[in-house]
């Protein structure tokens, strides 16, 4: 009796599941891309795993990721050299989260940021992440482009790095800090949703601050830190400029110059 294949884990269902060329031949038929070959194309070419590492997210050997990218790659050659349609469906896999397989469970984003930026925090280290701009505490969480990280270990700062955001949007920027193992955010205005994604996450939230973000983060190691526990920006965030800050309510003081 032959063994099981085991299910490969795919971090996300693909959002396009079917490709016609402009002049496509009805009487051929379309290659069939499995969804958990379509996982190996993603992972390895567009976010730059090698195969060990594919073959560890996806729960399987790295020899069996090889044959299943091999395969993949030579589908998508017989579709581009033969003008024909592609469809991804079917296959040996497991969506790792989502309702219906819809949207990512953050695994990939998580890999990205950790290989990229930060190395694993000791045990009794806490980290600490600032909204970042020009060395202030930028005032708006929702259209934030990089946090300054900082690793605290007994009252002193041992080590710091801004962060890219990588373009997230307001939701995957809290799936941002948890990759990177944040205990603490300091900002300044935030909204509602994302105060409960943080609250979810386990991140204390720090907000309505202002200034320079070593001196936050200096203050808070001191006990001396000025927030607003009950900071809210009700406002469509997308709408209004960082100068705007402090006129409805987001935060205590608008979006200075530096200090």
């Amino acid at each position: 009796m032959s063994r099981p294949k085991k299910c490969r884990k795919v971090c996300r269902f693909p959002s396009v599941q079917t490709f016609f060329p402009v002049d496509s031949d009805p009487e051929k038929s379309a290659v069939v891309l499995t969804v958990d070959e379509y996982e190996t194309i993603r992972l390895i070419d567009r976010e730059g795993m090698s195969q060990e590492q594919c073959g560890q997210y996806m729960g399987v050997a790295r020899t069996t990721i090889q044959q299943i990218y091999a395969t993949a790659r030579k589908k998508l050659a017989d579709m581009l050299v033969e003008g024909l349609c592609l469809k991804i469906e079917g296959g040996n896999y497991q969506l790792c989260h989502g309702e219906k397989g819809l949207y990512s469970c953050g695994g990939c984003l998580k890999y990205r940021i950790h290989q990229k930026y930060i190395k694993p925090k000791g045990e009794h280290v806490m980290r600490i992440a600032v909204t970042f701009q020009n060395g202030l505490i930028f005032q708006h969480f929702g259209h934030t482009k990089e946090f300054k990280i900082y690793d605290v270990e007994n009252g002193k700062i041992i080590a710091s790095k801004v962060v890219d955001t990588q373009g997230s949007g307001h939701g995957a920027l809290v799936d941002v800090l948890s990759a990177l193992s944040v205990d603490i955010l300091i900002c300044g205005g935030i909204g509602g949703g994302a105060r409960a994604a943080l609250d979810a996450a386990d991140i204390q939230l720090y907000g309505g601050v202002v200034g320079k973000a070593d001196q936050a983060v200096q203050d808070w190691m001191e006990g001396t830190l000025s927030f607003n526990p009950d900071i809210q920006c009700a406002h469509h965030e997308g709408r209004h400029s960082v100068g705007e800050c402090g006129k409805h309510g987001c935060g205590n003081h608008s979006f200075g110059p530096e200090a």
